[in-house]
């Protein structure tokens, strides 16, 4: 375009491009990168089982159809399978490479998300459902709580695990004025705590937070149980094994809880 100013023709100056600041990457990006850490402890994944298999008893009783809900690569269904054997364990999770790894372990996997319209399965068609440490990544762990019970049966079984804010060593922690261990501040390095790898965590609970929180969802909360953290330096394990005895101190928290 051309203006003239008295009797002198001159050019507008282009405007310069404006430059967006890049967008961070979604959490769904963060989750579908192969070297973001999706496994969890044997021995986690084994007191889980135990739990999950003397609430549904033996499959001579009757085979049972288990959500295993954020399945990940399928590590804690293969050591749940010797307990669970007879039982449909189906892992569902949105990550295509987790699922793909999980087909190892697992006699069926699903593609499904508890955000976008839920999980795809009927309301009522699960008899139980393992939620394993994945409460702790969600932006909306309610409405989440919400879809697991409209897809479990009436007096379903959940059985959901996640890291301890108040584990024994955060206590000292947070004395000394360190960041608690599980917390993250950032999806791109950890920052004033132990450890080095990030894995996402948003939220973190109390054994009684916990507990309330499973409750004023709909359920009825059995027991709350605890389990070691396959993280902790070798030298503590022994201690953290011990301090399973007293749940709210443990590393990992381990619920079940019944649809009421």
């Amino acid at each position: 375009m051309t203006a003239v100013t008295g009797t002198t023709p001159h050019t507008e100056e282009p405007t310069p491009p404006t430059h967006e600041p890049a967008r961070p990457p979604h959490l769904r990006d963060f989750y579908e990168n192969p070297a973001v850490p999706v496994a969890s402890g044997d021995a986690r994944s084994l007191r889980q089982a135990r739990m999950l298999a003397d609430a549904l008893g033996p499959a001579t009783r009757g085979a049972r159809v288990v959500l295993d809900i954020g399945c990940g690569d399928g590590s804690a269904a293969r050591v749940a399978a010797p307990l669970l054997a007879g039982h449909r364990v189906v892992g569902v999770d949105w990550s295509q490479d987790a699922l793909r790894r999980a087909g190892g372990h697992l006699p069926y996997v699903v593609r499904g998300e508890l955000g976008d319209g839920g999980l795809p399965f009927a309301a009522g068609s699960a008899d139980a459902v393992l939620f394993s440490e994945v409460i702790e990544h969600l932006v909306d762990p309610d409405s989440a709580l919400d879809e697991l019970r409209r897809v479990l049966r009436p007096g379903g079984h959940l059985m959901l695990s996640t890291p301890n804010l108040a584990a024994w060593y955060n206590r000292g922690l947070l004395l000394a004025g360190v960041q608690p261990v599980f917390s993250e501040v950032s999806l791109r390095g950890i920052h004033g705590r132990p450890g080095r790898e990030v894995v996402g965590h948003l939220r973190l609970y109390t054994a009684r937070a916990l507990r309330e929180f499973v409750a004023a969802s709909g359920f009825d909360v059995v027991k709350v149980a605890g389990a070691p953290f396959h993280g902790v330096p070798r030298p503590l394990r022994a201690l953290d094994r011990l301090a399973c005895a007293v749940p709210g101190a443990a590393s990992i928290l381990l619920l079940h809880a019944r649809k009421a």
